[in-house]
């Protein structure tokens, strides 16, 4: 694992589709990662969950996890490049 004083987001998406695609790109260019899958309905230690008192009707359900892909600073600037670029 990266360590919290060593990363940085390279992206963030409430996509599936486009966080595996960034992980694609950033394994074929063998650039260490890690992912953060946050759940957006569910209660934290500092608020309560929105689900008890709103219910999910007309919930959208592409909007409930939210993925954050960190890597190790000195890698920021290649996975950038690669991401943008498309390199594979």
């Amino acid at each position: 694992m990266i360590s919290i004083f060593t990363r940085k987001i390279i992206f963030s998406s409430y996509s599936m589709e486009s966080q595996a695609k960034i992980k694609s790109i950033l394994d074929n260019n063998g650039i260490r990662y890690y992912v953060k899958v946050v759940n957006r309905r569910s209660a934290s230690p500092f608020a309560n969950g929105t689900r008890s008192r709103t219910g999910s009707f007309g919930e959208n359900y592409s909007y409930m996890y939210e993925y954050i892909i960190y890597i190790h600073k000195k890698d920021f600037e290649l996975a950038n490049r690669c991401i943008h670029n498309h390199c594979d």
